[in-house]
């Protein structure tokens, strides 16, 4: 999800945004855009899935449950959980802010028994069960470091891959993990060595996907633009090499059985699309989609016949607005089809 991507952004803390918390820009840097990605939409047909209520949601993160096909949808700036069945027009609340102290929501992932997980940036990750709305179960970052919980996936041995978009490491939980119910979040691959220095005080993973066969991961460094594989089997981190383009301002990840990755870029109102390679060693950009209707798209679901992107507007009021003077319009998730 979103992690430092305009000027005067979002400012990354360790305390859990109030209701009274400034979201102010001193902290987070420019990540600069490749004037490249700006194509138009072609025939790409965006219009609106459905609508999320209240004035202040800025939305980030999206999941659908494969089961029911009801999708969630969180709001970073207080941490509701909205959800909307199929056909429905407007999203209903399912967990409201504050549920279990919680007063923020990043990334989210249905797992294959309909279990909802949901990142909170500043303390880990939540599990709840999606027919009681029950939290069965906690993760938290250790204390004492810095840390921003980004985004999550979910892999088919059970196994949720968490990013840290401040220490550029990934956390994991097993199904072991889970079955206790709590604990401190474990870090289980350190990125850092691999990547390209970044600038102090800027931002590096954020979006994380992983192959169906539960082989290896990819994951974003949206400062540098860069896409990293690593091998589930042996640890092995590598820069994946992109061609036709990069994934500066990459946000949400999506990638297909048939190894097509959707991307999502935030502060260029762009959507991307990418054939990953049977090994995912290598990706070639196949599509981009440029249209200011994405309002900020911070991540994206795919259901059948459609991607669903989630219309963050964090740049109207929210947390990338540096004077807190824009005005959002209604909070929605858009439908595109042709993508």
């Amino acid at each position: 999800m979103v992690a430092a991507s305009l000027a005067g952004a979002l400012a990354l803390g360790a305390a859990a945004p109030t209701p009274a918390l400034a979201l102010t820009s001193a902290t987070v840097p420019v990540v600069a855009v490749a004037a490249s990605v700006a194509q138009p939409s072609g025939d790409a047909r965006i219009s609106t899935a459905f609508a999320l209520p209240g004035a202040k949601v800025y939305p980030e993160g999206i999941a659908a449950d494969p089961r029911t096909h009801t999708v969630y949808v969180g709001s970073y700036t207080d941490g509701t959980i909205y959800r909307t069945r199929p056909g429905r027009a407007e999203a209903e609340v399912f967990l409201p802010s504050g549920t279990d102290g919680r007063r923020t929501a990043n990334g989210l992932r249905v797992d294959a028994r309909g279990r909802l997980w949901v990142t909170d940036s500043t303390a880990g990750v939540s599990v709840y069960d999606t027919a009681t709305g029950r939290r069965l179960a906690h993760f938290e970052v250790a204390a004492g470091s810095a840390r921003f919980v980004n985004d999550l996936t979910l892999t088919p041995d059970g196994t949720a891959y968490l990013t840290d978009s401040s220490r550029g490491v990934i956390y994991r939980v097993t199904p072991r993990q889970l079955a206790v119910g709590s604990g401190v979040l474990t870090e289980a691959y350190d990125l850092t060595p691999s990547m390209r220095p970044r600038p102090a005080g800027s931002y590096s993973l954020n979006g994380i996907t992983s192959d169906r066969a539960g082989r290896y991961l990819l994951t974003v460094d949206m400062t540098a633009g860069d896409l990293y594989r690593i091998d589930l089997r042996t640890g092995a981190v590598r820069r994946v090499a992109l061609t036709g383009g990069d994934m500066k301002a990459a946000d949400g990840l999506d990638l297909a059985p048939d190894g097509t990755l959707r991307v999502a870029h935030n502060a260029s109102n762009t959507l991307t699309r990418w054939q990953v390679c049977a090994d995912g060693t290598r990706a070639r950009l196949t599509r981009t989609i440029t249209d200011p209707s994405l309002q900020i798209p911070t991540t994206l679901a795919r259901v059948p016949g459609r991607t669903l992107v989630v219309r963050s507007q964090f740049d109207k009021g929210g947390p990338l607005d540096p004077d807190g003077t824009g005005t959002p319009t209604a909070f929605t998730v858009a439908s595109v089809r042709g993508f």
